[in-house]
């Protein structure tokens, strides 16, 4: 039974992954070439907006490109109208970010894997973590630097790494996570309580001689965020 998500330098584990991801390259940081290369082959690859300029630099053709180009190189996105797959434009002026626009086209993904996440601006991180963690479809935001999933209420996630992260933080995506449960590192938690408005559970360390770890929530959306230097 398919129950696993693997990244280049982590496997995670969950009972809630049931099938192979999707992806999605937003216009965050690039991921470093090697990374996105050492990925298992997703299902789909959608690209949004600026995303398309990292498909066209690691010569990946999208199944589904869309976005207001506004941020994307002209050239680049010229280019994308001419790979013969989906294109759907929007208006600048919308509601909407174009990663969220690529969620909402994306709900028939089992799970969905977000590159291009981090390194960007503040704001649209912010808006991609709290519609992530609101998705009934498994989220997880990663590429060579960072990774964030999401544990909602009853899961248990184990976390196998193949690089040992520089730190594991836990961040609260609802006022408050209870029951929480971590193993494997430095400062453990055994039936927690973590809070938004105060996320105290932040820069932990993976034990030298471990490379497993198990994180558990029995009530709320929880984010684990690893960094590798």
């Amino acid at each position: 039974m398919y129950n696993s998500i693997d990244l280049p330098q982590l496997t995670i584990c969950s009972e809630n992954y049931t099938a192979p991801p999707w992806l999605l390259i937003t216009g965050g940081r690039a991921p470093a070439a090697r990374w996105l290369a050492q990925l298992p082959t997703p299902a789909k690859i959608y690209a949004a907006d600026h995303g398309l300029d990292t498909c066209r630099t690691q010569n990946i053709i999208p199944d589904y490109i869309l976005g207001d180009g506004d941020s994307a190189a002209e050239s680049t996105w010229n280019w994308g109208k001419t790979l013969g797959v989906p294109l759907e434009e929007f208006p600048v002026a919308k509601d909407l970010t174009d990663t969220q626009l690529a969620l909402a086209k994306m709900k028939a993904a089992p799970a969905i894997i977000i590159t291009g996440a981090f390194g960007g601006r503040f704001d649209h991180l912010y808006s991609l973590m709290f519609s992530c963690a609101s998705q009934q479809i498994p989220c997880i935001l990663s590429d060579e630097q960072e990774t964030l999933a999401f544990a909602k209420s009853g899961e248990e996630m184990t976390f196998h790494f193949k690089q040992h992260p520089h730190a594991i933080s836990l961040l609260p995506f609802t006022a408050t996570c209870t029951g929480v449960n971590i193993h494997n590192v430095r400062w453990p938690l055994n039936n927690a309580t973590l809070t938004q408005n105060f996320p105290n559970a932040v820069s932990n360390e993976l034990l030298p001689d471990q490379t497993k770890l198990t994180v558990s929530i029995k009530q709320g959306i929880l984010g684990i965020y690893c960094h590798w230097q």
